[in-house]
């Protein structure tokens, strides 16, 4: 069999299983080998490491990555590339392939069990129509992992790592450095990938924080602010949030915190930092429970 990672190797094995790509689940199969090296030396997998992979596909990422770490758990929700996985990995011993939705996997047993609890590291080539639930499930369940090594659309790169006052600064930029570093390993063309998508993609690292680096004494609560700050980006915070469901505050309230923080009652969400997110989060909370 010719290698995976080049469209030859890729449609030998495409047309032995006479598999069709399903568009429901995004399909796109790497098939260049620069780009496979790039994302296992970024992802600094060792013989120590469990990984899980999202979205093995036919399987050409997880060969590479079963040569590098000590177990490989692949998760894949399309039964019809199951016989193929089992054909592509036959030969490594230390790959477990389980067939199921990402999303209502109980990863964090998975880590108990596969890896005594310590923390993994993620290597996926996400579809990208849920690009951002997988990654927020992956970050706001605190389950225990080191690092994220993801390829995603490039637009979406560029989101998880811009500040404020541009446009594609949002809710998942401060989502994503709150709970890790973001950096871009290689941007990656659609010639790279079978069948060619219609947007560049990005090879993006999060590296996860120990502790965050701000103090939010409700993550919840705080990130129900953000969500709200973005949700009506035209309107200035003081506006968006009292008119938020669910936050129960009022204008007055909110311009009252902002006048706190030195912030005028004009300002946008979108020119709040992730530190002055926390600050107010923290205020609007400790008035909050001062008034009940």
């Amino acid at each position: 069999m010719a290698a995976l990672g080049t469209p030859s190797g890729t449609i030998e094995i495409l047309k032995k299983y006479n598999f069709s790509f399903q568009k429901r689940y995004g399909q796109n199969f790497l098939i260049d080998t620069n780009i496979l090296d790039k994302i296992v030396e970024a992802s600094a997998i060792t013989e120590k490491d469990c990984v899980l992979e999202i979205g093995p596909g036919i399987g050409t990422m997880t060969q590479y990555l079963a040569r590098n770490a000590r177990e490989v758990i692949a998760v894949e929700i399309d039964k019809m590339l199951i016989p193929v996985l089992q054909d592509t990995l036959s030969e490594y011993q230390n790959v477990t392939v389980i067939n199921e939705d990402i999303l209502k996997l109980d990863i964090g047993r998975i880590v108990e069990e596969r890896n005594g609890g310590h923390p993994i590291k993620v290597v996926a080539n996400l579809p990208y129509y849920i690009t951002t639930p997988i990654i927020m499930g992956l970050l706001e369940s605190h389950v225990p992992v080191e690092s994220i090594t993801i390829m995603v659309q490039k637009e979406v790169a560029d989101r998880m790592q811009t500040g404020p006052g541009t446009k594609d600064y949002g809710a998942l930029s401060l989502a994503v450095q709150y709970y890790a570093k973001p950096e871009v390993v290689t941007q990656v063309s659609p010639a790279c990938f079978m069948p060619k998508p219609k947007v560049g993609s990005t090879v993006v690292k999060l590296t996860v924080h120990g502790q965050p680096p701000v103090e939010a004494k409700d993550e919840k609560h705080m990130f129900a602010l953000i969500r709200a700050s973005f949700n009506q980006r035209r309107k200035t915070l003081a506006n968006g949030l009292a008119n938020a469901s669910g936050l129960g505050l009022t204008r007055e309230k909110v311009v009252s915190a902002l006048e706190t923080m030195g912030l005028q009652p004009t300002v946008r969400g979108e020119a709040l930092t992730l530190e002055e997110f926390s600050a107010l989060s923290n205020l609007l909370k400790a008035d909050s429970f001062r008034k009940v």
